[in-house]
C-alpha cells in the first residue's frame, strides 16, 4: 500500500488528480482551469503557452479549459528583456 505524500494536509486525496507537467508528475487540486492552474503557480497567463495533451490552447481558453487526470501539460514562460 502506497502512503500518500499528501497524509496530514488539508487536501485529501479525492480532491486532487495527477496530471504530468512539464514532464513530471504532480499532484494538483482537482477542478483547476488551465487559468486558475497557471495563477497558483503565480504565472501570468498572458505570458505563458500551454500544450495541452501535445495541442496548442488558445490563451483566450485559459479559463474554461479544465484540467483533467492524467492529462499532459507543458508550459512555456515567456521573459521580457533587453
Amino acid at each position: 500500500m502506497k502512503i500518500s505524500e499528501q497524509q496530514g494536509s488539508n487536501v485529501s486525496q479525492n480532491e486532487t488528480i495527477q496530471v504530468q507537467l512539464n514532464g513530471r508528475d504532480r499532484e494538483i487540486e482537482r477542478g483547476l482551469t488551465i487559468r486558475s492552474l497557471l495563477e497558483s503557480l503565480e504565472l501570468e497567463p498572458g505570458m505563458v503557452v500551454v500544450e495541452l495533451n501535445r495541442e496548442i490552447l488558445e490563451r483566450d481558453s485559459y479559463p474554461n479549459v479544465t484540467v483533467s487526470e492524467g492529462d499532459a501539460l507543458e508550459l512555456v514562460h515567456f521573459v521580457g528583456g533587453g
